[in-house]
């Protein structure tokens, strides 16, 4: 774990060299604590390692974990090359639905899509699994869609799980439709499905955005019956919530039933529950408490009282946080990046944010979430810069953020907060299959002159 990354092989060719073992339960251990601390690039060479020196044969689990590594650490470009070289006889439904989970965690549609066709092609095994990806791919991009995959489902025999009963009851939640929301909560306790802390919390917190105090406050009830059989996640759940209720002694409470020995995860919900209270002293001992126990600590965990900073408008509190977190050795990230440009925002700082993204682009180790592109992307359509916001839209094209609305619409605000026309845009976004919707089709035909609206009113059938 320690090594540098260049001398995986070599140190594993040296452990073995000195009358090491590697049993398949070794090698599954080895995997499962690298993707624990989320090394996957060291995992990666492991699993390729393994494949090299034919320590093991190897299973369709096997090449289906080497496959997902691939997705998080090259892309899916890699991945599907990868698919290729696996021999058929080892190309089942395993290796298929993990390119599809790769292709929804990537949100790239297209491609998700196809690879859900070819498992149907393949006359392949259809599970709950593969259905559940799609429903998270058009919960984020197309909620209409939802209705076909359920559709399918139904036909293709395959019962909702807990994850699916819980993902359409957020995205009834989402909708704001509660009594909707209600009745799939009964269907699913009447299809003998229980519903478990993680599907009442979403309940509750729909309640709470909704202003429904009574109802949600019966939901923790239940969320502390849950917690007082043991439940894993219940602390963490009632922390969260109830400062969502706005209510620090419960949340005082709560955490004092954790600290003697918490959980690494309560510790976050605990950090996170004082942020969003605005108890910003409260979130740093909780944080100290954490770094006494575990000593290193990741970019998620320093991440947690990096974001309470960036919530409570703390810049200087931030910046430094981001150096401490370097001292530590600890690898600033994916989410220290959004956090740094988003303290520079709040400076007023649009250039040195739009340098700390660009920066972090060069890194080739991961990529800058689609949200960091928005937020800064979102600022240079404000000042009606269209240079660089077109600039930060080609940047995304080549991060692999392809195929979503989102970025077409704030372009088009740059242009028509320029006063300038925007010439081609309907053709730009039919090359990624992307087509607008009412509200976007009203921005379009006020910034491209030659847009003709009842065109795409045509086209979309509205």
């Amino acid at each position: 774990m320690d090594s540098p990354s260049q001398s995986v092989a070599s140190i594993l060719d040296k452990w073995v060299e000195e009358g090491n073992d590697l049993e398949q339960l070794r090698i599954s251990g080895i995997i499962i604590s690298l993707r624990r601390r989320r090394m996957y690039s060291k995992a990666l060479q492991f699993s390729e390692w393994l494949e090299t020196t034919k320590q093991v044969a190897l299973t369709e689990r096997d090449y289906a974990a080497r496959l997902d590594l691939i997705v998080k650490v090259k892309g899916i470009q890699k991945a599907e090359k990868y698919v290729e070289r696996i021999p058929t006889s080892f190309k089942g439904e395993l290796v298929y639905r993990t390119l599809l989970a790769g292709c929804v965690h990537f949100v790239n549609m297209n491609k998700a899509e196809t690879v859900f066709e070819k498992i149907r092609e393949l006359e392949l095994p259809v599970t709950v699994f593969a259905f559940n990806q799609m429903i998270i791919l058009y919960k984020r991009l197309d909620k209409r869609k939802v209705a076909d995959v359920l559709s399918l489902m139904e036909k293709e025999n395959v019962k909702p799980s807990l994850l699916t009963y819980k993902l359409l009851i957020d995205i009834k939640g989402e909708s704001n439709d509660i009594e909707g929301m209600e009745q799939l909560f009964e269907t699913m306790k009447a299809e003998g499905v229980s519903p478990d802390v993680h599907v009442l919390t979403v309940l509750a917190k729909h309640y709470i955005s909704g202003g429904l105090k009574h109802k949600a406050e019966n939901v923790l009830k239940e969320i502390g019956e849950e917690k007082l059989k043991g439940s894993f996640g219940a602390h963490r759940a009632l922390l969260g919530l109830y400062a969502s209720l706005d209510k620090p002694d419960e949340v005082a409470r709560i955490w004092k039933e954790c600290d003697l020995d918490p959980r690494m995860s309560e510790c976050i919900a605990a950090i996170e529950a004082w942020g969003k209270l605005g108890k910003v002293e409260e979130a740093e001992a909780v944080f100290e408490i954490m770094l006494q126990k575990w000593k290193r600590l990741s970019s998620r965990q320093y991440c947690s009282l990096l974001k309470v900073y960036v919530d409570q408008k703390l810049v200087t509190k931030g910046k430094e946080f981001v150096k401490r977190m370097e001292d530590s050795g600890c690898w600033v990230g994916p989410l220290a990046w959004d956090a740094l440009v988003r303290l520079s925002l709040i400076a007023g700082e649009l250039e040195k944010a739009d340098s700390i993204l660009h920066k972090a682009a060069q890194q080739n180790r991961e990529r800058a979430s689609f949200s960091t592109y928005i937020v800064v992307m979102e600022q240079y359509a404000k000042r009606g810069d269209v240079h660089n916001a077109e600039k930060l839209f080609h940047r995304m094209r080549q991060c692999g953020y392809t195929g979503r609305l989102k970025p077409f619409d704030i372009l088009i605000q740059a242009y028509i907060n320029a006063k300038v026309p925007a010439y081609g845009f309907l053709e730009r976004m039919k090359a990624e299959n992307i087509f607008p919707n009412k509200a976007f089709s009203l921005q379009l035909a006020q910034a491209d002159p030659f847009f003709r609206k009842n065109r795409v009113l045509d086209l979309l059938d509205l």
